[in-house]
């Protein structure tokens, strides 16, 4: 990053001028914001002077906070699409409720386990909505597979699961270092079940390109902003295999895209009225009466 700031500094200094006075213009609580993720003295030099190149560990740290920030806004709308998808259709086909049951673990587990380090909240609060939004979708799968009693057991395990993870006096601090070990294969795993699904029905069904996207791509700044803000290679290594396994499923997005008929949806036979408009016409060139 340091090579790219000379170039940046001439762009900067002409645009410095014109951006100095609505940066100062900004409301109180933007600026609060500003300092309470960079600190007084990166806040200072990157957004009061908007100098870039003085200190490129503070520049780091800005576009790690920018990142993180981004990532966590986005995580808000990512499953959206599902949703919606499940919704309209009507239908689980597709997709895989043990892939989302065991990325709802991870990100159950990986989410307390943020939250007891201390961890700045722009470096993991995407999984807490994410975490939310897995939820409601594998309570649609089992609901669209008629299993009402799965969806009360679902949610009864993952609400004792989430109070026990965030509770010191059940889960101290040492066993809590292990779970979230436990959690990176936990979290590939997950990948694992979906992208079998996808091999064996040759289609993505109603899987949402805009999900699997926006995975690949947060799995790949999650690294970033992993390394600048926080040294824990516990995490770090979660995020590597996570990518690695997103691209898999990116790379089965665009070969299937174009696959033809969709899970759940069989071309329909064409049914005519005896003589009505539309109705076959019988073959000529049959035997001719002598």
């Amino acid at each position: 990053m340091e090579t790219l700031l000379p170039y940046l500094d001439p762009i900067v200094a002409a645009l410095r001028p014109h951006l100095l006075p609505i940066i100062q213009a900004l409301p109180a609580p933007v600026h609060e914001f500003g300092l309470s993720q960079l600190g007084e003295a990166c806040y200072t030099t990157i957004i009061g002077k908007l100098d870039l190149s003085s200190q490129p560990e503070c520049t780091r740290l800005a576009i790690s906070k920018a990142i993180g920030v981004v990532i966590v806004a986005l995580s808000a709308v990512v499953k959206v699409p599902q949703l919606i998808k499940l919704f309209k259709s009507g239908s689980s086909k597709g997709i895989s409720f043990s892939s989302y049951a065991l990325e709802t673990a991870a990100y159950t587990i990986t989410l307390a386990y943020n939250v007891r380090s201390g961890n700045p909240f722009s470096t993991y609060g995407e999984i807490a909505l994410l975490a939310a939004q897995n939820v409601i979708i594998s309570l649609l799968v089992l609901a669209y597979r008629g299993r009402a009693d799965g969806v009360a057991l679902y949610a009864a395990v993952l609400a004792s699961a989430g109070y026990s993870l965030f509770n010191e006096n059940i889960i101290n601090k040492e066993t809590m270092v292990m779970v979230q070990a436990a959690a990176i294969p936990l979290g590939l795993m997950s990948k694992v079940p979906q992208i079998w699904t996808i091999a064996k029905e040759k289609s993505t069904g109603q899987l949402s390109a805009f999900a699997v996207f926006n995975y690949l791509f947060g799995s790949l700044a999650r690294i970033f902003t992993t390394l600048a803000e926080v040294d824990d290679p516990i995490i770090l290594y979660g995020f590597l295999g996570g990518f690695a396994l997103n691209v898999v499923l990116a790379t089965q997005m665009l070969w299937y895209w174009n696959s033809g008929t969709k899970l759940g949806v069989k071309k329909e036979k064409k049914h005519y009225a005896p003589g009505g408009k539309g109705t076959p016409k019988p073959k000529s060139g049959g035997r001719k009466k002598v």
